[in-house]
């Protein structure tokens, strides 16, 4: 049985400003801006999403199905999802339109300039659950167009397929009711501390409201570990101390690879949060968000040495 990542597909092209923003833009002039910084180290990574989440699976021995969008310049990313051996076959490729596009650029100080091209995400509706062509066991439904990540909530609840609302940079698309219902309609919600505040904010709900709410809710709190809340009990998952720190994108994307890993396994909240906890960690230590690379025995190794228990 496999795992469906609906979510997106994108490139992320990253720049370094060997300075500082601050030193190039004039407060007296933020109303009429207007810079350019020359970025001598650029590189460009396989990204988004889905994509991220599904290598990660992929490495711990899961069996991820993307359903996504792409646009005429796919190629690329098809050649190393065939290489990897993930199925794309409900990967749609959009014509005239382009992948999904992240530009971003980093200062000296570690501050980002981005900018975000959705492409073909804005067709992520044309995908249905129902087209998937193999047995699916459960689901995330991870950032995406908004009308598909509200159509892909609804169809997996009809499906009875459990699956995970991970709503992430797609929150400030949607109004209270809309958010509350897919809240409701989920098996696992998962957010980061920031992104708790945004949906507290717009549902006006409480936090002991919202974890009455969500079956079961899921905060990750950066060096601070996670918690998830279940039944009113709530499983405090440590952080693990990284040997490198060089690039946190993706990390988040990795963690819910290991919570979808240890809920497909049928596994306890303790020992998955674990696992997410570690794949986060992992991946932190490598740029971009797909050049980490560890077998299934790397990960267990590390995983008994950090928490003292077995994967398996």
């Amino acid at each position: 049985m496999s795992v469906l990542i609906c979510g997106s597909m994108a490139y992320d092209t990253i720049m370094v400003f060997p300075d500082r923003f601050k030193n190039h833009i004039l407060p007296e002039k933020i109303h009429m801006l207007s810079v350019s910084f020359m970025v001598p180290e650029m590189r460009r990574e396989f990204g988004g999403c889905a994509g991220n989440i599904a290598y990660n699976l992929k490495m711990l021995g899961g069996d991820p199905q993307i359903m996504a969008t792409a646009g005429c310049d796919f190629a690329p990313y098809a050649n190393r999802l065939d290489r990897l051996g993930i199925r794309r076959d409900s990967i749609l490729e959009v014509a005239d339109t382009f992948t999904g596009q992240c530009f971003l650029t980093t200062d000296l100080d570690d501050n980002q300039i981005n900018a975000f091209h959705p492409g073909a995400m804005s067709f992520s509706h044309l995908n249905r659950v129902a087209d998937i062509q193999v047995a699916i066991e459960l689901a995330i439904i991870s950032p995406d167009g908004k009308q598909g990540m509200q159509e892909h909530c609804e169809q997996l609840a009809s499906a009875n397929i459990p699956f995970i609302f991970d709503p992430g940079q797609g929150l400030p698309m949607f109004n209270a009711a809309e958010l509350l219902r897919m809240i409701t309609l989920a098996s696992y919600v998962t957010v980061n501390d920031y992104e708790l505040e945004m949906v507290l904010n717009t549902t006006g709900q409480s936090m002991d409201e919202l974890k009455n709410t969500a079956k079961v809710l899921i905060v990750t709190l950066g060096e601070d570990g996670s918690k998830i809340y279940e039944g009113g009990i709530c499983h405090d998952i440590p952080v693990v101390v990284a040997n490198e720190v060089l690039d946190p994108t993706g990390c988040g994307d990795a963690y819910r690879a290991g919570l979808l890993f240890g809920i497909s396994q049928g596994w306890d909240w303790p020992r998955t949060g674990r696992l997410a906890s570690l794949l986060g960690t992992l991946k932190i230590g490598y740029k971009g968000g797909q050049n980490h690379v560890f077998s299934r025995e790397e990960i267990a190794a590390r995983f008994e040495q950090a928490f003292g228990l077995s994967l398996v």
